[in-house]
């Protein structure tokens, strides 16, 4: 089982010392949380993470573009996987996306993953006067878009949201894993259509197990080889390390963990988490 953390709840003034210890613990992979911005009406968008809808957010929260604090922790870093959680892809235009992340991988070694996802505040669209309506159709024309750009020498792309001719994109990434968010069918089947593998919201086993049905079904429906689909499921309250092997036998391949609950004592939560549930850098 690879085991990931997340940098959300903690404060950014931390984020590249918890990557840093994070690295040497040897947890597999590291999230960052992605926001362009927020809004005043955050309210009125239900958040797809929490029970009531209810954002957990304020519309002061301070925020950053997610791949370039990546690159600086690349630098500090030299074998976790640098991953986001989830970067709204659909919001740039897909060559300023391919380049954020092209950057990334090429600075980090290889070591980005491309965490993206639809998003849920409409204020977020509406503030770059994009129909809030569209994001799904947009993330899926952008990452095709961007996976062109990461392996054709030159693109001509003529599509419903965006068009061009002639594109040259060097240096090329080392082919970085796109994996899509999100609960909704339609978010799932993203995932098996077009990317990697599949990231979730924060779960239980009881709660994963009837999304992590749904999508062995879309697998089987698209005839996607099992193997090659990594399936990434958010646990942020673990019961102990025996429960490893319970997502493992629902077909789990990284459990993203938060083993702390505020910014102060987190990196000794963290090596709390690393000695009890046995991550090593191996």
């Amino acid at each position: 089982m690879r085991i990931g953390v997340t940098l959300g709840l903690l404060h950014p003034g931390i984020w590249r010392d918890f990557a840093v210890e994070a690295d040497r613990l040897g947890f597999e992979s590291l999230w960052v949380p992605e926001h362009l911005v927020f809004t005043s009406n955050v309210g009125e968008s239900r958040y797809p993470g929490s029970a009531d809808g209810t954002p957990p957010v304020s519309p002061d929260a301070h925020l950053f573009d997610a791949p370039a604090f990546l690159c600086s922790i690349a630098g500090a870093t030299e074998r976790i996987r640098l991953g986001t959680y989830v970067y709204l892809f659909g919001l740039r235009h897909p060559i300023i996306g391919a380049r954020a992340f092209g950057t990334l991988d090429v600075l980090s070694g290889g070591r980005a993953i491309v965490g993206v996802g639809a998003g849920w505040l409409a204020g977020e669209y509406e503030a770059l006067g994009l129909d809030f309506a569209t994001r799904g159709r947009r993330l899926d024309e952008a990452i095709a878009v961007a996976r062109r750009l990461w392996t054709e020498p030159v693109v001509d792309h003529s599509g419903e949201f965006y068009s061009f001719e002639g594109v040259h994109f060097e240096p090329k990434p080392a082919n970085p894993p796109i994996v899509a968010g999100g609960e909704s069918k339609a978010a799932l089947r993203r995932a098996v259509r077009l990317c990697d593998g599949w990231v979730s919201m924060p779960h239980t086993l009881e709660s994963a197990k009837p999304q992590l049905d749904l999508l062995d079904r879309l697998v089987a429906e698209h005839g996607r080889d099992r193997s090659s689909f990594e399936v990434t499921v958010s646990a942020f309250e673990t019961r102990g390390p025996e429960e490893l092997a319970e997502w493992e036998a629902l077909g789990v391949d990284r459990l993203i963990v938060r083993p702390y609950e505020r910014t102060t004592g987190s990196i000794e939560r963290l090596r709390a988490f690393a000695e009890e549930y046995g991550v090593s850098r191996g």
